[in-house]
Formats: structure tokens, sequence, C-alpha cells
């Protein structure tokens, strides 16, 4: 009988793995003494290693524009509605990409007694002016720097627009370090006070949805956008666009004056060109302080 159902499972179109799993689990066991099979409880494939299930399927309104979500749809007239509606959706309808380069400051001295303190060490000035030279390379058109108000963050800032003549940069205090989630897994190193990630994680939180989402309707061609801050905070942020687990964060290593590059379509899909690139440096110029 247990036979039979798993046959009409599968022949009913249900989803590949669930009908695998139970046909699997149904026909293969103990032949019993009057020669039937005894069916044994299914086990998950060695691969799984008994993590825990996917955090689910893509919210494609992840950042909050998704068109129909944007329009109150109750509203639309009662005889040309469907057109109305769907001259609407078109209306708020992204139509380019963006390209979002999120680069790590360079080295710095840790020591500094203040935050104004800890400027760029000499090999960190190398590693900002090989950065510099190579986004110059790609020959992208980069519309803006957006930059953390931090001293070692202002000077990776200066130095890499030297190699982008006429950008705009625009500095904010929403981009500066902190602790922006509790990691999972925890590590014994790096403890912050919880008072930290409540106040830090909300900044950055605020920081991912102000800055990474697809582009305006009214934007007509891609853009190229450099953001310059700090690992933390670049880790974070591409945990939320790719829409894995935030705690994870912790998990990236990223070097000083790499290059990560996120592109959001106009359907607000995401995708990760590169995370913390530095294959531009020589091997004695890379640091991850």
């Amino acid at each position: 009988m247990a036979f039979r159902q798993a046959l009409q499972l599968a022949a009913c179109g249900l989803a590949g793995g669930s009908a695998a799993v139970l046909f699997s689990a149904v026909a293969v066991g103990k032949p019993r003494a009057g020669g039937d099979a005894e069916p044994r409880p299914a086990e998950p494939p060695a691969w799984a290693g008994g993590a825990r299930p996917s955090p689910g399927v893509w919210d494609p309104n992840w950042d909050r524009r998704e068109p129909v979500s944007l329009i109150n749809v109750r509203k639309r007239n009662a005889e040309s509605g469907e057109e109305e509606l769907a001259s609407k959706l078109d209306h708020y309808k992204a139509k380019a990409t963006r390209h979002i380069f999120l680069i790590r400051h360079s080295q710095y001295h840790v020591d500094g007694s203040q935050e104004k303190d800890r400027t760029l060490t000499p090999l960190g000035r190398e590693q900002a002016e090989l950065t510099g030279l190579r986004l110059a390379s790609l020959g992208l058109k980069f519309n803006k720097i957006v930059h953390s108000s931090m001293t070692r963050a202002v000077e990776t800032t200066d130095i890499i627009s030297r190699h982008l003549p006429g950008i705009c940069k625009v500095s904010t205090d929403l981009l500066r370090e902190g602790a922006p989630i509790e990691p999972d897994p925890p590590v014994s190193h790096w403890k912050p006070e919880a008072v930290q990630y409540y106040e830090d994680g909300a900044r950055i939180e605020a920081a991912f949805r102000n800055y990474i989402h697809r582009a305006d309707a009214r934007q007509e061609e891609d853009s190229y956008e450099i953001f310059i801050c700090h690992a933390n905070v670049i880790r974070y942020i591409v945990c939320r666009a790719l829409q894995f687990p935030p705690e994870g964060w912790l998990r990236l290593s990223l070097n000083n004056g790499s290059i990560t590059h996120l592109v959001i379509r106009p359907n607000g899909r995401v995708a990760l060109r590169t995370l913390g690139d530095t294959g531009f440096m020589p091997p004695d110029k890379i640091t991850r302080s």
C-alpha cells in the first residue's frame, strides 16, 4: 500500500526531492518474512549534514520597491481599472541597473588613542593608490563616491578620488564602522557590549536601506557608484543584499583596499560579481588589519 502511494505521489507531480525521498524510503527496506519490504525512515543525504532548513525563497520586494507595492490598487478606476493599473505599474518600474562598488579602507594605525589619530599607514596609502588605479582601469563612468566619515575612510577616499577626477564625494555617518548584529557562530576575541549591537546595528541597517536598493524609476541609464567604508559594514550589506542570514557576516573576510561588486537589476535581482578582490595588488601589499 505504501509503495503504491509513493508511485501516486510521484505521478501527481510532487516536488522531485520529496517524491524521491519518499519513494526510496518505501522501496528500499528490510524484507519481511512474507516477502514484503518493511519501510524505514528516510535519512537526509550526507551532504546535508543535519543542517537547519533553508531560510526560504527569494523575496522580490526586499527593498520595498516592487511597483505593485508602491500604488494603492483599491483606488484604481472601475471602468478602465486594468489599463490604469498597468500604466501606474509601468510608471514605478525601474529601468536601469545599479552597480555598487564597496571598498574597504586601507591599512591604518590601529593604536591611535583617538579616532582622528587612526590615519593610514604608508602601506595603506600605497594600497589606496593601487585601488584607485584599479577602479580607473575599469573604464567606467562612476557617478559618485559615498564614504564613511571616519578618518581612515576619508583618507582612502581622498587618494582613490585622485584617479577619478571630477567625481562627486559625499560623506556620511551611516557608513561608520560598528557591530551590525551578533555573529553566529560567536567568536571569543571580539565581544562588544549588547548596547553596541543595538546602536550600531540600527545605524548600519539604515545605511543598507538607504543605499542598497534597485534604481529609481526616473533613472534612465545604468549607474556605477562607489562606497568606501569598513569591513563589518560591507560584510553585513553583502549578506542582507543576497538575503543570506545576516548573522553570518563575520564568516566573510575582507582585505584592506579590497573591491566588492554588487549588481542590482531593475527587477530587484541581486548578483555578487566580486567579494573582497585584491588580485590587482602585489602579494606583499595585501593586509587585513
